[in-house]
């Protein structure tokens, strides 16, 4: 039988993974609830449609921006919250990476003068990986560790 001891860093870690990609979201959804309005794409349509809306692309390209980031949300913190009891402060490091990364991909992604290949790493969201890798890393250990006993 293994017993983890939570460390008094460990609330760093609940900020980073409970508390910050939540902020993330809001501020994320901020962008698409203003292309909507910008754009004309009413709800429920979570896209527009080419050829029916004619800004269909740009629209398109803020709501992708956001949807990549829930997509990967729900992975990061879990693995953030488990990584995080062995290693702290470098997930709530890894944390800031990831959440203004995710900001840094929405903001190259719906940037309409960039090529729509690489629009969203334009403008630093690579950063974004390096918190997610440090997640995975760290979980993978604290894993790892607890088999070993």
């Amino acid at each position: 039988m293994i017993s983890i001891t939570v460390p008094p860093e460990y609330g760093w870690v609940v900020l980073g993974a409970g508390v910050a990609p939540v902020i993330t979201s809001m501020y994320l959804s901020g962008f698409v609830m203003k292309a909507r309005k910008e754009y004309d794409v009413q709800y429920p349509n979570l896209y527009a449609v080419p050829k029916l809306h004619k800004n269909a692309d740009e629209f398109n390209r803020v709501q992708r921006g956001h949807q990549n980031y829930l997509e990967g949300a729900t992975s990061y913190s879990i693995m953030t919250l488990l990584g995080g009891l062995q290693y702290p402060l470098l997930c709530a490091g890894g944390s800031v990476l990831f959440c203004v990364g995710s900001a840094l991909f929405m903001k190259g992604y719906a940037d309409n003068s960039l090529d729509v290949k690489m629009a969203r790493y334009k403008k630093g969201a690579g950063i974004k990986w390096i918190g997610f890798l440090i997640s995975l890393v760290s979980s993978i250990r604290l894993g790892i560790a607890l088999i070993r006993g």
